[in-house]
């Protein structure tokens, strides 16, 4: 668990760096600088979505699936909820407290570092994967948070959740690191860190966290169909 604790940690310590910062930058700062860190992220998911030597066919249906299923089970209107949630506990009166969390938890959780990550340290021992992920993690929160706010630094909840479940688990969910299956992951993956980028960037509403079920489906696919 030692790389997820790091991960959480760097995730809050870039949060309140970022929340510091925020308060002394102009609006128009912010807004460039948030431009700038939707491009980064569109650019992440392409690179992740087309790195991949998989079926694209495969790939498409399985966020198709994944988007029926998620829709039906209206996840990113439970993580809104967790957020809503939080926000009523702490007694934030910020307007952006949610859209923060939920676009930090979605990014934080749905790459393939997080799997292979959470694993390698659950099973081996060695969390160096999580560290590398904490240094990306903590700089895309001090970005993050100065637009976003304290929204952000709740996202650390998810990760420590998510990552360290996985973590936990490590030694049942071993297959997840079959070529063929990272592969999957990595690329529909890589999808919807670009419907993230393109969230950031406002050019449409794309219900990222109801695509997350593709990434089971593209489990599955690489277990079977291929």
């Amino acid at each position: 668990m030692t790389g997820t604790f790091v991960n959480t940690g760097a995730v809050i310590v870039g949060s309140m760096i970022g929340l510091s910062l925020g308060k002394f930058l102009p609006d128009r700062i912010k807004d460039i600088a948030l431009q700038a860190l939707g491009l980064a992220v569109v650019l992440i998911g392409l690179q992740m979505s087309l790195s991949e030597e998989v079926n694209l066919i495969a790939v498409i249906a399985c966020l198709l699936l994944g988007a029926v299923a998620g829709e039906l089970i209206k996840i990113e209107q439970g993580i809104a909820a967790c957020g809503e949630w939080l926000k009523e506990r702490t007694g934030s009166s910020s307007g952006t407290f949610v859209k923060g969390f939920v676009s930090a938890s979605l990014i934080y959780i749905t790459g393939a570092m997080t799997i292979v990550g959470s694993i390698q340290d659950g099973t081996l021992g060695d969390p160096s994967i999580l560290y590398v992920k904490s240094l990306l993690d903590g700089t895309m929160s001090i970005a993050l948070a100065s637009t976003y706010g304290i929204g952000v630094a709740f996202s650390a909840l998810s990760v420590l959740v998510v990552q360290g479940g996985i973590t936990l688990l490590a030694s049942c969910l071993l297959f997840l690191r079959e070529p063929a299956v990272l592969s999957m992951i990595t690329a529909t993956g890589g999808l919807l860190i670009l419907g993230i980028g393109i969230n950031i960037l406002n050019l449409t509403t794309i219900k990222v966290g109801n695509l997350i079920p593709a990434l089971v489906f593209a489990v599955f696919w690489g277990l079977w169909g291929g």
